[in-house]
This record gives C-alpha cells, structure tokens and sequence, in this order.
C-alpha cells in the first residue's frame, strides 16, 4: 500500500499579536545611566502589561502546538508534518475544538483591548507611546489560525515533459517519499523508546523522586501510538502492548511505596529498551 493511502501533510499556521516593541529611547537611556553601550542590551517593552486576556490566548496558543506535534510526524519540509489516517478524524475533532476555545479566547482580548490600552497608560507612564498600538479594526487582523490539509505526493505525473526529466522527477519523489516514511516511523520508535527509558531511569534509583506525570504520560504515549503506527509495524506494536501491559499499567503511588515492584518495573523497563533498540538499529 502506497504511503498516500496511509498518510497526509499538515501545516499549522498561527499568528498573534505579541504586544512587544523594542524602545530605543529607553535603551539609549538605560546605557547612560549605567555608562555603557546601548548594544550591551534591549529594552523590550510590554505594550499591555498585566492583563490576562492576551496571555490566555498566548497559552491556548502553545498547547494548540504542542499537540499538533504530538500528534504528528516529521516529513521533511519546515512546517509541514505527516498525519497517518488513522489518527486523522480523531486529532482534527481536537483541533477544531481548540481553535474554537482560541477563537473565543481572542474574541475576548479584541472586547477589551481599549480598556487595556487604558490601563497601560497608567502603567507604563513616560514608556507609553500611542504610535506603538494598533487600531481597535487592526489588532483583529493580527490573530489567525488554520490547518492546511494535503495528500502526500505520488510519482503519477501527468505533464509535458521530456521522457528522461520526467523519470528523474519520479525517482527523486519516490526517494524523498521514501526517506520521509523511514524518518517518520523512526520518530514513532523514538518517542515510545524516550518514555520507557525515563521510566528506567527514574525507577532504578530508588532515592529519585517523580511524578505520577511518569506513568501518565507513558499512558497516552501508548494510546497514541495506536493511531500513529502508519505502517502497521508489528514489531512496534508488540513492543507497545507490552510497555502499556507491564510499566504503564502500575499506579504511581504503587510503584513510590513497593520498592520491589519499584525495582522490578525498572528491570522491565531497561529489558524492554534492550529490546527496542535491536528495531530502531535497523530503521
């Protein structure tokens, strides 16, 4: 099966106002005071300082990422990631989720921008500069959000090219499709090797403290991988049933106050890593 039938591109795109701006007068004069050059440092002001309604939005913003990426693999071009199908109606219910809570959230900051422009008058005193605002009609323009969705590309060209150029296209396609599958599924073992070996760590020193953050997210690191295993590996897929069945099954509580359990599951851990680099050695 044809990695397009399994997979297709994404491009998250989110842009937002910082309310940030570089003050060269204040620059200059804090080099004066303190005898110095005015490249020594930057003064970066806050436009709206003390507000939480942009700040939410900044937030909303970081985990709307954040899970883009947990919920992807790399493809190989800055800004585009793969999907795998099977993740595909799942992770795109969340994300239109979050885009309404963001939505709602810069609706709010859009509400009440005039009055916290007020209020940083106040604040910043002598710093404040009304030039460095936008309109009231500008500021909307500057928060978007969207998700771009593509197929991954095939080698059926149908255009007018000489014979020859045209097989060098379709080489150089299936090459790079192929390298992106292999970097792909390499991420998918990377990422379930990097939990269980924090485990391993964590648990093999008995005076280590953790949090129960070390189980949870093996947790949904193992339901995840069920909807970004693409290629179906069975390999990966056995090794996951086993992580999910004998470390991410222990209660955190469990594995703090039984130091043989504790023990033991570090063992398993470390024996399951043994196991899981044999695989990744060869991808």
């Amino acid at each position: 099966m044809n990695l397009s039938d399994r997979a297709l591109l994404v491009q998250l795109t989110i842009s937002q106002w910082t309310a940030r701006k570089y003050d060269k007068k204040a620059t200059q004069e804090v080099a004066t005071t303190f005898n110095t050059s005015k490249d020594a440092g930057r003064y970066n002001k806050s436009l709206l300082p003390m507000n939480d309604y942009l700040d939410r939005v900044h937030k909303k913003t970081t985990f709307i990422r954040e899970k883009f990426y947990k919920n992807t693999l790399p493809w190989g071009m800055e800004g585009t990631m793969m999907l795998p199908t099977t993740n595909y109606l799942a992770f795109m219910n969340e994300f239109r989720k979050e885009k309404n809570e963001w939505l709602t959230l810069v609706n709010d900051f859009k509400s009440n921008y005039l009055q916290l422009k007020d209020d940083a008058k106040r604040v910043l005193g002598q710093l404040y500069a009304d030039a460095d605002y936008p309109t009231e009609s500008e500021v909307g323009n500057k928060f978007k959000i969207d998700m771009a969705v593509f197929p991954v590309p095939s080698t059926d060209f149908r255009c007018q090219i000489a014979s020859d150029e045209l097989s060098r296209i379709q080489q150089d396609v299936e090459a790079r499709v192929a390298d992106a599958q292999a970097t792909a599924m390499k991420e998918v073992w990377t990422r379930l090797y990097d939990r269980v070996k924090h485990m391993a760590e964590k648990l093999a020193d008995p005076k280590s403290i953790f949090r129960d953050t070390l189980v949870e997210n093996l947790q949904e690191q193992c339901a995840m991988l069920t909807r970004l295993n693409f290629m179906d590996d069975p390999n990966l897929e056995a090794l996951r049933q086993q992580v999910e069945g004998t470390l991410a099954s222990h209660h955190p509580d469990a594995l703090r106050n039984d130091p043989d359990l504790r023990r033991d599951t570090a063992a398993e851990a470390k024996a399951i890593m043994d196991k899981m680099s044999v695989f990744m050695g060869g991808q």
